[in-house]
């Protein structure tokens, strides 16, 4: 155990002591490159900077949305095939969306096949969406049971 504290303790050092090496001068280049503005800045300025002023300068690409593209809503992998207010939604399932988009269920209820119901006394969809009670049963507090 001891043995595996030195261990990673070493790893940190090393990890810690690698970028600090690299980052000093050699021998042979200056410390402090002096430039009185008349001279070629390419020379004093790393290729990288020039790279990264071109990435950082580009458009950024937005998201594909669903108002601009509707067909990305019937893709592998979507929420749902219905688009209501840039999001693919399904309208027969979503609590926010149930059966339009826009119509939200109240906090007790949950959208089963568009429709808004209470799960925890409706006998059709007794603690889940077509969960019936049987016949002569009730739906108390989402679980059937004979009264």
């Amino acid at each position: 155990m001891k043995a595996l504290h030195i261990f990673i303790l070493f790893a940190l050092l090393m990890a810690l002591a690698i970028p600090n090496l690299s980052a000093t001068p050699s021998g042979d280049e200056p410390l402090f490159v002096e430039n009185d503005g008349d001279g070629d800045r390419s020379q004093a300025e790393p290729t990288s900077v020039g790279i990264m002023s071109r990435i950082l300068a580009q458009k950024p690409r937005g998201m594909m949305t669903c108002n601009k593209y509707p067909r990305v809503c019937r893709a592998a992998g979507s929420p749902g095939p219905d688009c209501c207010k840039r999001k693919c939604v399904n309208v027969m399932w979503d609590r926010f969306n149930c059966g339009k988009c826009g119509k939200k269920c109240k906090y007790s209820e949950i959208c089963c096949k568009g429709k808004c119901v209470n799960p925890m006394s409706n006998r059709l969809h007794c603690g889940d969406c077509y969960n019936r009670c049987t016949k002569g049963s009730k739906c108390l507090y989402g679980m059937c049971s004979y009264a």
